[in-house]
């Protein structure tokens, strides 16, 4: 598998915590989407790792084509 998989084509929202560390999953595969659940594994895919700077909500790519990485930037709408 050299692209992701598309689990969907909205970001997914989620609460945040300050200083905590969300594992972003980069595959598509997760059954615990946005996050890594380990699917991954025996592909070139690795969780990103996205580390809130306050506490709020964030909404995660879910279309994994973001040029931003973890976070949504409307690349979803080109799909």
């Amino acid at each position: 598998m050299t692209q992701p998989h598309i689990p969907q084509k909205s970001p997914i929202p989620v609460v945040v915590e300050a200083g905590k560390t969300y594992y972003w999953c980069t595959c598509g595969l997760s059954k615990t989407q946005p996050f890594c659940d380990g699917a991954h594994k025996g592909s070139t895919f690795a969780p990103s790792p996205y580390t809130a700077e306050k506490d709020g909500t964030v909404y995660f790519c879910a279309c994994k084509h973001s040029q931003k990485g973890a976070l949504c930037d409307g690349s979803h709408k080109a799909l």
